[in-house]
């Protein structure tokens, strides 16, 4: 029986395409043999991996002026390849901090240069995200880099910084693709595909042309952009299966009417479990309602020694993977792309019986 799964990630994936997927495993396209066992220099999967760069241009209308990498070492190693492939010959660099995803770039970038905060949110103890006007900015600063959406703190830029000629970083790992994005604003987006891209195992790096060919040659040809963009992500093999799958997903997303559509449908979703939860005196989300994360959702009981109760029981009701992280406690819902309205309805009819019987 599938449940409603709000895993922070790896997250759901739309049940059309792990069918696809199931139906495929054994012979693909009726050629007797997996994907999975296809070279990554076969004609089939270098079509694979082509289309899936022209889709992920035409969602999210990527310029021309840009590559797109399809790499693996997740968001992490990303935190390194920033500022080893853009400090060039500056030292510093500056980082917005909003949480632990930030807070963990910053701490890798100390390794490679100087970092200036340029903002910080403990004072806000992570529930609101730093003001435009708040930004101490370096104008000879490499770059800015922020975390445009905090998994574990549900917390959601609803602005795009201004940089000025300084080139903007940003770790989209827990929203890419939930809502429409003018990449020209931006100098590198980088995301871990297991929120809305894919399985883990893929990374997406869209950086703009300009920035790539400053990796200094004493660091490893595998940390360079430049080898993935002049090799067209096909350096070394890729995770040839999660980028299978990345491209149904890219699919699938299409027919939902793209990340326009998604995010209507997103927004819809978030609406109504955060309306559920202010109009509750028994729940509660600490963020600044502006910050809001749509994607990810945490929110507290009244009462901490309930929780237990609260997830054995809505595990029961299929409602399953809601423990918030432990750094934060409570309840999370990560309500990604695939997650339908039905499943965010079900939640909030649980949450508001649950209120009854034990508020």
């Amino acid at each position: 029986m599938r449940v409603f799964n709000f895993s922070s990630g790896p997250a759901k994936l739309p049940e059309e395409v792990l069918q696809q997927a199931s139906e495929e495993m054994l012979s693909w396209h009726g050629r007797g043999y997996s994907i999975m066992e296809t070279s990554h220099r076969s004609p089939e999967f270098t079509a694979i991996i082509e289309e899936t760069e022209q889709l992920l241009r035409s969602l999210l209308g990527i310029p021309s002026g840009y590559s797109v990498l399809l790499l693996q070492g997740g968001a992490h190693l990303q935190f390194a390849m920033v500022p080893l492939n853009l400090l060039g010959p500056k030292t510093n660099a500056d980082y917005v901090l909003t949480g632990i995803w930030s807070e963990k770039a910053a701490e890798e970038a100390r390794r490679f240069c100087n970092v200036n905060v340029a903002a910080d949110n403990a004072a806000s103890d992570r529930t609101a995200v730093p003001a435009q006007a708040a930004l101490r900015l370096d104008p000879a600063a490499a770059y800015v880099h922020y975390c445009s959406n905090e998994t574990i703190n549900g917390l959601e830029f609803p602005y795009v910084p201004a940089t000025g000629d300084v080139p903007l970083v940003a770790d989209m790992s827990s929203h890419f693709l939930s809502r429409p994005l003018d990449v020209s604003r931006y100098g590198v987006i980088y995301a871990g595909a297991q929120k809305n891209f894919g399985p883990a195992g893929l990374t997406l790096v869209i950086v703009r042309n300009d920035l790539v060919g400053r990796c200094s040659p004493r660091w490893p040809t595998m940390l360079d952009y430049r080898t993935y963009a002049e090799a067209h992500s096909m350096y070394n093999t890729p995770p040839t299966y999660s980028v299978y799958i990345a491209n149904l997903v890219l699919k699938w997303l299409a027919a939902q009417g793209g990340v326009e559509g998604i995010e209507r449908a997103n927004a819809a979703k978030a609406k109504l479990l955060y309306d559920a939860i202010d109009a509750s005196g028994f729940y509660s989300n600490r963020i600044e309602k502006a910050a809001r994360s749509r994607m990810n959702v945490p929110f507290s009981l009244a009462d901490a020694g309930l929780d237990g109760a609260f997830l054995q029981e809505a595990g029961e009701r299929g409602l399953v993977q809601l423990k918030g992280h432990r750094l934060v406690g409570g309840m999370r819902a990560s309500i990604y792309n695939a997650m339908p309205l039905e499943g965010v309805q079900a939640l909030v009819e649980f949450m508001q019986d649950f209120e009854r019987r034990h508020g």
